[in-house]
């Protein structure tokens, strides 16, 4: 049987006195928390430990005696073993150090008055684990237990050891400073450990948080108008970026301004992330603003979006004009010109060619006029949308990615149509062809059936399946070429979605503590010896390993809603080649972990 006393470094050095700590359940383990110093009264040691047990819910309780011999204290060895008859224990510790030695001696005398030593036969060992008792308090042991939480899976003896220290935070609020008939060596001994610039922004953020919270109430009092709640608008703000980024930040505040204190770890750690990673939006989006407003980029960037817009955006010029024609729309039309033609060499149905061709160039016509009556008020938009990066970066991306989709309208008709008619007449060909093979489509059980046709079915059958054939070359190309438009659409939008949901998500305020101080994320600790000395247990050194960075992503990473595409490779392939239309990535109701 091998006894594991774990000991706190700070009270190497400590006076004489008593070990205050708790026998780990269930657990042949002792954890020393602090030592009471000579001179104390036992009636006030135990009414301050049943004290602490209230407030704690640990069972703290004398464990032993501790010997640091100095000079006129040559009797106090015998005044601390004849103690064990006022605290009663099934295992008394009797700990002692002599000056100029490294290592502990120390006895263990159990209630029957048999000594508990370390032994040649090894039946009975003790071990002296050494331990930084500021670290072990502060950090969290994962996988995360939280108190109180159940688990069907008993928790750890080293979890436990974790817990008793996180646990009795008040007993080290005693140091040797304070007017008390106790004095006590721990990790807080020389006196408390504080911030003055943190207790000044805890006393500061009690009127900001009900500030925030009143600005909060009055947001959920205007969304609750119910001009808001009919189903176009509804429909429209669930499309706009911006307008799901606005929900998702106030749900962020309600979060974090709770007045509700963090009862848990990872509440405190999901409260920490979201309140670091909307510091660092804000930080990032002011940026963004100070980088636009300089050196008069906003215009620029106006003459960018709409070449037919001069920089005073007064008037516009033919010069500008026939730029615009010989960007944007000449490229289009040059491209409609040569799907009429003989693309690639390829023989078209003209007459649907030629339909088609013309359809499209009406709807550039149609967008060359929505950018005319646009290009005014560009610059001014784009002014005004600056401004946003006040409330972070992710909402400037959002609204980016809603002035993407509302200039690139015309792209998206172009693509649903040539998806909708590719699409009829792929199915009107598959059911055609089921119609050669005597078989039908049975709506009811979903599932294909036999059938008999008779011969007027079978030859319009045919004649439909022949048009069909050879229509399809020339709807697939049309399609073909505004699907590839499409898809580099999507895949921009992508990205912006992809970098907001990145900087909502990340963990900010974990990775720092993962790279600033690593030992408060603690996936385990190692031991190394420290003294092996003959005459003196085994001494251990008990370090933490933190946890890994890819662990803190995936433990700490913020619920959001997800922008990754949902279906596979084969499934986005298959959609493609059936017509079905590829919507963007965004969707506000996959919540994901």
């Amino acid at each position: 049987m091998v006894l594991k006393i774990f000991f706190p470094q700070c009270c190497n050095t400590a006076d004489s006195g008593l070990l205050v700590g708790r026998w780990i359940p269930g657990h042949n383990s002792a954890v020393v928390l602090a030592v009471i110093h000579y001179p104390f009264i036992p009636g006030q040691v135990k009414k301050y430990l049943s004290e602490l047990q209230s407030q704690t819910q640990v069972d703290l309780t004398v464990l032993g005696s501790w010997s640091m011999p100095k000079e006129g204290q040559e009797g106090m060895d015998s005044f601390l073993k004849d103690l064990s008859t006022i605290f009663p224990q099934e295992c008394w510790l009797q700990l002692s150090r002599e000056i100029g030695k490294r290592g502990f001696t120390c006895q263990v005398v159990q209630n029957n008055g048999r000594l508990l030593q370390e032994q040649k036969n090894g039946d009975d060992k003790i071990v002296l684990i050494h331990y930084d008792q500021r670290k072990v308090m502060l950090s969290q042991l994962h996988p995360v237990q939280d108190v109180g939480q159940k688990s069907d899976v008993e928790a750890s003896e080293l979890g436990l050891v974790f817990q008793t220290v996180a646990q009795s935070q008040p007993l080290f609020l005693l140091d040797k400073y304070d007017d008390g008939p106790l004095k006590l060596s721990h990790w807080q001994s020389e006196g408390r450990e504080a911030s003055i610039i943190a207790e000044l922004l805890k006393q500061a953020s009690v009127p900001v948080c009900i500030f925030l919270t009143w600005l909060l109430s009055l947001w959920h009092w205007l969304c609750s108008f119910r001009i808001l709640h009919l189903r176009p608008v509804l429909f429209i703000s669930s499309k706009l970026s911006t307008c799901v980024q606005s929900g998702y930040r106030a749900v962020h505040f309600k979060t974090v301004f709770s007045p509700k204190k963090a009862a848990t770890h990872m509440e405190f750690m999901r409260k920490a992330n979201i309140f670091v990673s909307f510091l660092v939006d804000i930080a990032l989006g002011l940026l963004l603003i100070s980088w636009l407003y300089r050196e008069n980029r906003i215009s620029k960037l106006a003459d960018t979006l709409v070449p037919v817009a001069d920089v005073s955006m007064t008037h516009i010029t033919s010069h500008l004009w026939k730029s615009l024609e010989s960007r944007v729309a000449k490229e289009l039309q040059e491209l409609l010109e040569w799907l009429m033609g003989a693309p690639a060499g390829l023989k078209m149905n003209r007459a649907l060619d030629q339909v088609l061709g013309r359809f499209f160039l009406y709807h550039i016509h149609l967008w060359i006029s929505y950018i005319h009556l646009m290009s005014p008020f560009i610059e001014r938009i784009l002014w005004y949308v600056g401004l946003s990066g006040c409330l972070g970066l992710t909402f400037a991306l959002s609204i980016l990615s809603d002035i993407v989709a509302l200039l690139t309208f015309h792209i998206y008709c172009f693509y649903v149509y040539g998806a909708r008619l590719y699409c009829l007449k792929i199915y009107g060909l598959s059911s055609l062809w089921r119609l050669f093979r005597g078989k039908k489509w049975n709506v009811l059980r979903q599932r294909v059936d036999s059938c008999s046709y008779d011969l007027d079915q079978l030859f319009i059958g045919t004649l439909l399946f022949t048009i069909l054939l050879f229509l399809l070359p020339t709807t697939a190309l049309y399609y073909l070429v505004f699907t590839l438009l499409r898809l580099v659409m999507v895949l921009f939008q992508g990205v912006i979605h992809l970098s907001v949901d990145f900087i909502n998500s990340l963990p900010l305020f974990a990775i720092g503590l993962r790279i600033c101080r690593p030992y408060r994320l603690a996936e385990g600790v190692k031991f190394k010896v420290l003294c092996q000395e003959p005459g003196t247990p085994l001494h251990l050194m008990m370090e933490i390993n933190p946890l890994k960075c890819s662990s803190v992503l995936q433990c700490y990473r913020t619920p959001t809603y997800s922008c990754y595409p949902k279906d596979s490779w084969a499934a986005l392939c298959k959609k493609l080649f059936v017509g079905e239309l590829i919507y963007p990535w965004k969707q506000k109701t996959a919540k994901t972990d």
